[in-house]
């Protein structure tokens, strides 16, 4: 019925000045299309919200509006249905149609009407299925609606008057609908929206807000108005954050971990095997390791597959919008092919010209919308999977073994969280092109070939051609990316420890060393860029040319094949258009390529990071103790790896509960090993371990986090007042905070830069005891501090009466005069533990432990009985004076400027309190993020770095390449408006030629520019790199301790990676994108001149935009990238403080604390994504108005135009947009990245040292010759504002004397020095060394030629020959002479390597004591006239601190040698002893008259047991 009442002709619809649809296609098509759209969604639909609850929606008025007008619908069809029933009974003959749509329009509006109430019950606000059902149901009504008025006007007999009505009401509910379903609903009950501060807008905008990025227009304004802020930004959504991703991907690496593991087991274990497995793993394992060697390397876990299980569902979303817009893109040439026919069939009506014009605008605006949908599916998966893997490092790093972190740097793991994750992010948005590239390839092909027949196979070849080429120099590149990845990784760990020994390096004038070092690595890192960059140029060169050279062959090729084949416009552009679509896939594909290449890098250092070895936490065993014992090992052995022979070996330990031992030995015996055994972080080989209750652990080298001193001690515990301030005032740190400048709310720096060794260590303690522990293992605490600070620890904290009494405490120590007070004492020689007992109990038999005894404590023991009287009634004094490093943060308290005396001091202590401000409490500066524009001046220090001339050559390069690429273009439409003759175009050769020639052109221009702007860029990195390497070993040390290591790391490492990589091709894209829209709106102004009319609102609307967006995304960028360091320099602390943090049991707070950065970090990514596609909507939308003008003048001057000049115009309008969109995003990005430059400008400008060389030099040659130091009035202060630390010393020193410096923690000791090495500049007075003052010479003078052994032995990586001798100036017998004479030869000449022998970062494979002796090494290498050591000995035990002592005597006999010393026994012989006592200079003179005098000195020597 209803087929033979439609097949009416199209001359009604289309060839007709006035087009109608047919009456049957309006009742049945249109009427149909709505309702199957809503049948075909509704089950999918209903299953997703039944998945995706969020919560419920209270009945509004907007949702009773939706409802009510719902049921208005659904009576009106019915209505209908009852009226046809009605006409039926009254013999009216009606087609079935007006039964059949009512009837199924009146269901789906029943079935709308519920899904309305159904998705306010699961909480959804705003819905696109239901807005796109009533957009879709009110077009097809407005078509009927149209031919309804018309037919009431024209044939006014044939009206029916009740339908008609009828489908008026129907019209204008179905209207108010589509507008009701624009608006968002409110948010659903006990959301997190109403929970949060500051929620995201993006839950709650409408669906057409979602669509266009509307929603985050607030932000924009806001950023336009004023810089944007930390506060400005939203919280993340619930499903991007941290702890909702994270879990998600280390799930699945769970079980693809296990999936590999799995079958390995089912072939070794029979069940009974692996049900003792469970009961005592060890042996297990070993036999499971020796049966499994081999087969276990093939099958690593794949970190891919569980990639995709995590992100692969959200990601196919992408892929389905990916497949839309392709299809979609093909719609433009095809709308261009036909425009051209209607231009040249002069009969057409002109309503198609307009209906194609309007069918241009709309697909290309459907298209922009599904692009920038696609692309934030992409970004917001990439982000998610950056956060995944960042916290999935971070978990990993947090439990691998020592062996494990061994094989990777922390420079390398950091990496892996920065540069790894990061490229991860960058291949997610290009990865569907895998895909979609062959796809739009294949498209366009059969589009041409419809075109233009097999001519396009030439094309074709050519194309395919180019696939190798571009493959070769894609894996060539990849090699080449690796090399740099090496180097760079080198650099940055090279750097890393540069600036963690930044002092050492001033206090040996090593600089110059390490400068060329660091430059040598970048040099041979830039030939790599520069191998790149030529290789660069070769693929922009096929990348620019490849589209022409297929379109120049194909167009020959079909022109010469046969001379009837015409060219005219539509075949020539319609190709072009085509041709243009085909150069994105193909120029994509090989940086898809490369980029997943770049990415399988990543992932592979990813995964063998993820699937390093763990720590077995079942090695030690916390349950199974029985009541008397608190610590047992049984048969002991245990190595750092499971490779290495064990370490210790025989160990057999009871601790009975409440016991204090002490476990004593030789630097190297294994004492502190024997801690980390037991805190599980040494792999056990055989045995078994066992701990009873919570353990606490004090490391031998103090871990102080960046956090105010408080938060060090308390460390995540509740916070209880009391309990804290014994716990300060045990741990002697009361002193301490009154002279910190925001008492225990002062900032520490990183790794505690502002605290003395002394300090730190105290810290350190603190935290173990304020964690109440029922274990305490103490690996040396007492070595750092002085000694009777160290008694008065002892007594309160360790000892038996201390606030640690009853608890088990297991004590390295090297000071003897605690031992009688031990319950047990371990006496360990080479990794065993060779005899227990009580200390009389190993008096009496006679062994090692006794002659080790009587050889030291002599001295010691007959002070002891007298000194511990009178330590109590003293404590007044205790650690009076300043702490030295501390008052450089003290606000100044004397306003005058002058030193009050000491005896003042007590009543400043209560001012000070009072001033103690929350910024003196700030110590290090973090990243400042910049507001505003970026200056020109930046652009213009770039461009000065390539070289101005380099820069312009560029320039004109650009505009040549240009020219002639549009010069060819008009070419073209000028061939083919060439008339045909006789079927042909007479002048084609000469036409085919000219064309050829400026395409070649065209590609040598680019080959060009690409090399001149690489080369610039490598040019401009290299000059920049070196400055500002030089610029921050310029700086002094106080612009060290204020800038974390973590920015400047961050300077070398990102930045640097900005300049050398990123800036040059983004300015190759921003030159190509700008001079690409300039040519298209000239070519569209030639043939249109109409549109000089709209250009200009374009173009204000395009610049409001693009101010609007640059402002706001800018300052995103800069707030991300401020976030982003405190992610990595946490990262940083918690690596160098694993076993800390395991051995507390933190794990899981600092987990958190990483989890939060990174949401912190991401939180200003998201809106910065989110600013993208809102300006690449609004930006498409110019370009996409910009074509349909064009195409609607060229519709209105049909006449007057020429088919290849409106080719030519529409084809270039339609790239328009894209170069509009790219120009855009080109330049905020170059805006961004150019900060860059900025940020490595800036270390120019901070304050610098005074030169290290002068042209004039005071010194005489073989200077100093007799070490004859003479201090006048010297006095120095750490900061302007501050007070002087030391002041007023007078001091004649002579040649060859032997000076011990002693005083209480903080006293000036080390300011001293400090001074001596012009570390830090005089504020009054002199330094004369052999009558020469100090100040008048440069800075490498001075400290090449004075030698000193610092406090903290810093070793580099490298060999040890590199870290006695950087500058190779000393022959092998020299080093091997100084190696001796500090008794390392033996050890040195054990090694495999000898001198090249290795040192890992910060030398820690070699123990605390061989570093110390390292460093003595080095001053007998140098063996200058002065000596200074500075508590060099602290770490060491007695029998090391004896070779040194005795070395020093014999090899320095006749050197000055100045010693700050802690353990007075080894000054007791000096010439001299100068007492420093706040800052002043109270005592010098010999070690017997002092002791006479009874001053400070009698009572420290007093203290330690030597009167």
């Amino acid at each position: 019925m209803t087929i033979s009442l439609c097949s009416q002709d199209w001359n009604r619809t289309w060839h007709t000045h006035n087009p109608d649809l047919t009456r049957c296609f309006q009742n049945t098509l249109l009427v149909w299309i709505p309702c199957v759209y809503l049948w075909l969604f509704a089950p999918f639909y209903f299953f997703y919200l039944k998945s995706h609850d969020c919560g419920y929606i209270c009945m509004t008025h907007l949702n009773k509006a939706k409802t009510v007008i719902g049921f208005l619908l659904w009576i009106i069809c019915w209505a209908d249905v009852f009226y046809s029933f009605w006409e039926r009974g009254h013999g009216v003959a009606s087609a079935p149609v007006y039964l059949v749509s009512p009837t199924m329009l009146g269901i789906t509006m029943l079935l709308a009407t519920l899904l309305i109430q159904y998705e306010r019950i699961k909480g959804v606000q705003s819905s696109g299925i239901m807005l796109n059902f009533w957009l879709v149901a009110t077009v097809c009504a407005t078509v009927t609606f149209r031919s309804k008025i018309l037919q009431a006007v024209n044939e006014p007999a044939t009206v029916n008057v009740f339908r008609y009505t009828t489908f008026y009401i129907y019209y204008a509910l179905l209207l108010i609908s589509l507008i009701l379903s624009c608006l968002s609903d409110q948010p659903p009950l006990f959301s997190q929206a109403v929970k949060d501060s500051n929620p995201c807008p993006e839950a709650g905008a409408c669906f057409l807000s979602k669509i266009s990025f509307w929603w985050i227009t607030g932000m924009m304004m806001q950023g336009y108005k004023r810089p944007l802020e930390e506060k400005d930004l939203w919280s993340l959504n619930e499903e991007d954050r941290s702890r909702a991703v994270v879990p998600q991907l280390v799930r699945c690496w769970d079980h693809e971990c296990n999936k590999v593991k799995r079958p390995d087991e089912k072939t070794l274990y029979s069940p009974m095997r692996s049900a003792m497995a469970e009961k005592d793993r060890r042996p297990i394992e070993e036999s499971e390791i020796l049966i499994m060697k081999t087969p276990q390397k093939s099958g690593s876990p794949s970190l891919f597959l569980a990639l995709c299980r995590t992100f692969g569902p959200y990601f196919l979303v992408s892929s389905f919008y990916k497949i839309i817009h392709d299809i979609l893109m093909f719609v433009g040439p095809e709308i261009l092919r036909l425009l051209i026919q209607f231009v040249n069939d002069s009969s057409a009506p002109s309503w198609h010209g307009y209906f194609y014009t309007a069918l241009l605008f709309i697909c290309t605006c459907v298209q922009t919308l599904i692009l920038q949908k696609y692309f934030h599916v992409c970004f917001v998966t990439g982000m998610r999977l950056r956060t995944a893997i960042i916290g999935a490092v971070y978990r990993k790093a947090l439990v691998i073994t020592n062996a494990a972190r061994r094989t990777s740097t922390v420079g390398e793991i950091v990496n892996l969280m920065s540069v790894d994750a990061q490229r991860f992010m960058d291949l997610i948005t290009y990865i569907n092109m895998i895909w979609s590239a062959p796809l739009q390839v294949i498209l366009a092909l059969y589009f041409l070939w419809q075109n233009l027949g097999p001519s396009v196979l030439a094309g074709v070849a050519v194309m395919v051609l180019m696939v190798p080429v571009n493959a070769v120099i894609a894996m060539k590149t990849k090699t080449y990316q690796v090399a740099q990845m090496k180097s760079k990784d080198n650099r940055i760990k090279l750097m890393n420890e540069v600036l963690n020994g930044i002092k050492v390096l001033k206090l040996y004038a090593w600089e110059l060393a390490f400068r060329d070092k660091v430059s040598a690595i970048r040099e041979s890192e830039l030939r790599v860029l520069k191998k790149a960059a030529y290789l660069g140029a070769i693929s922009t060169f096929t990348w620019v040319c490849s589209p022409f050279l297929v379109a120049l062959s194909t167009f020959a090729v079909y022109v010469l094949v046969d001379e009837h084949n015409v060219l005219d416009a539509q075949k020539a552009f319609v190709s072009l258009a085509l041709f243009n679509i085909l150069r994105f896939p193909l120029n994509m594909l090989p940086m898809v390529i490369s980029s997943m290449v770049q990415a399988s890098v990543s992932m592979k250092r990813l995964r063998v990071f993820l699937s390093h070895e763990e720590l077995d936490e079942d090695s030690v065993d916390r349950k199974a103790v029985t009541a008397p014992d608190s610590i047992r090992i049984v048969d002991g052995a245990f190595s750092w790896s499971k490779d290495d022979p064990p370490t210790l070996k025989r160990i057999n330990v009871r601790i009975p509960e409440g016991a204090l031992v002490a476990v004593v030995g030789h630097v190297g015996s294994g004492k502190s090993s024997l801690l980390s055994a037991l805190l599980g972080e040494m792999h056990k080989q055989e045995g078994s371990v066992s701990i009873k209750g919570s353990v606490a652990y004090v490391p031998q080298q103090a871990w102080i986090q960046n956090a105010t001193l408080r938060e060090n001690i308390i460390f995540g515990q509740k916070r209880k007042e009391n309990w804290y301030q014994r716990v300060l005032e045990a741990c002697a740190l009361l002193p301490d905070l009154e002279i910190l400048p925001g008492g225990d709310g002062t900032e520490i720096g990183e790794k505690g830069v502002n605290l003395s060794g002394g300090q730190k260590q105290r810290v350190s303690l603190a935290r173990a005891v304020y964690c109440d522990c029922a274990v305490y293992m103490l690996d040396d605490p007492l070595s750092a501090v002085d000694a009777h600070v160290g008694k008065h620890i002892f007594e309160k904290v360790i000892g038996p009466q201390g606030v640690l009494q009853g608890r088990t405490r297991v004590l390295v120590t090297h000071g003897l005069s605690f031992l009688p007070q031990a319950d047990l004492i371990l006496v360990m020689v080479d990794g065993e533990i060779t005899e227990t007992g009580s200390y009389t109990e190993l008096l009496g038999r006679q062994g090692a432990f006794a002659e080790f005894l009587r050889t030291y404590a002599n001295a010691e023991q007959d002070g002891e009985a007298e000194g511990t009287g009178d330590a109590v009634p003293r404590k007044t004094l205790e650690n009076g004076g300043p702490a030295a490093l501390l008052r450089q943060s003290q606000n100044s308290l004397n306003t005058s400027g002058t030193a009050k005396p000491p005896q003042k001091a007590e009543s400043n202590d209560i001012t000070a309190k009072k001033t103690k401000s929350a910024d003196a409490a700030k110590l290090t500066e973090a990243d400042k993020a910049n507001t505003g524009r970026v200056k020109f001046s930046v652009f213009w220090e770039y461009m000065k770095a390539i070289g101005l001339f380099l820069s312009f050559i560029s320039i004109i390069l650009f505009f040549s390449h240009h020219l002639a690429s549009l010069g060819s273009n008009y070419w073209l439409s000028l061939w083919t408006d060439d008339p045909v003759i006789n079927g042909t175009q007479p002048s084609r050769q000469m036409r085919l030629g000219v064309y050829g020639a400026l395409g070649l052109s065209q590609g040598i221009a680019v080959f060009c520019y690409s090399i001149s702007v690489s080369i610039g860029g490598i040019l401009a990195s290299r000059y920049l790199h070196e400055t500002m390497l030089y610029n921050v070993l310029r700086s002094p040390m106080s612009f060290f301790e204020r800038t974390p290591s973590g920015n400047l790391v961050n300077r070398f490492a990102k930045e640097m990676d900005t300049i050398d990589s990123v800036i040059p091709n983004i300015i190759k894209m921003f030159m190509g994108s700008m001079f690409n829209v300039l040519g298209s709106c000239t070519v569209i102004l030639i043939a249109t001149p109409l549109v000089a009319i709209i250009i200009p609102p374009l173009g204000l609307f395009y610049f409001f935009v693009q101010r609007f967006y640059v402002a706001s995304s800018r300052q995103l960028k800069r707030l991300e990238s401020v976030s982003r360091s405190p992610v990595y320099t946490h990262f940083n602390e918690t690596l160098l403080g694993t076993s800390v943090i395991r051995a507390f049991g933190e794990q899981r707070r600092f987990i958190g604390e990483s989890d939060s950065r990174v949401d912190h970090n991401q939180k200003a990514y998201y809106p910065g994504i989110v600013a993208n596609r809102w300006l690449a909507v609004r930006l498409e939308f110019v370009g996409n108005c910009i074509v349909t003008f064009a195409a609607l003048f060229a519709v209105m001057a049909r006449d007057s135009l020429s088919p290849g000049i409106m080719g030519l115009s529409i084809s270039y309008a339609l790239q328009v947009t894209a170069s509009l969109n790219w120009l855009v995003r080109m330049s905020s990005e170059l805006e961004t990245n150019i900060v860059a430059v900025e940020k490595v400008k800036e270390y120019g400008d901070t304050e610098k040292e005074a030169e290290w060389k002068l042209e004039q030099t005071p010194v005489p040659a073989g200077w100093p010759t007799a070490g004859h130091i003479k201090i006048l009035d010297f006095g120095l202060r750490y900061r302007e504002d501050l007070e002087l630390a030391i002041y007023d010393i007078n001091v004649s020193i002579k040649g060859g004397e032997k000076v011990g410096i002693v005083g209480r923690t903080g006293a000036g000791k080390s300011s001293l020095t400090l001074g001596l090495f012009r570390i830090i500049e005089a504020s009054q007075g002199e330094i004369h060394i052999d009558g020469v003052n100090i100040a008048d010479m440069g800075l490498h003078e001075l400290r090449s030629r004075i030698t000193i052994i610092p406090q903290d032995p810093v070793l580099f990586s490298g060999s040890l020959r590199m870290n006695l001798d950087p500058f190779d100036g000393y022959s092998d017998e020299d080093v091997w002479r100084a190696l001796e004479h500090a008794h390392l030869k033996n050890f040195v000449s054990g090694l495999p390597d000898k001198l090249n022998h290795e040192c890992s970062e910060g030398g820690e494979n070699l123990s605390l004591g061989q570093r110390q002796l390292v460093c003595l090494a080095r001053a007998l290498l140098r063996k200058t006239k002065i000596l200074v050591l500075d508590e060099a000995t602290a770490a060491v035990d007695l029998e090391t601190d004896n070779l040194i002592q005795s070395t020093i005597r014999t090899q320095f006999e006749d050197c000055t040698v100045l010693t700050i010393a802690h353990r007075l026994n080894t000054i007791m012989d000096y010439t001299r002893v100068l007492v420093l006592d706040k800052g002043q200079m109270a005592e010098f003179d010999s070690p017997s008259n002092l002791i006479a005098k009874k001053g400070i000195f009698y009572k420290m020597a007093k203290d330690s047991g030597l009167v």
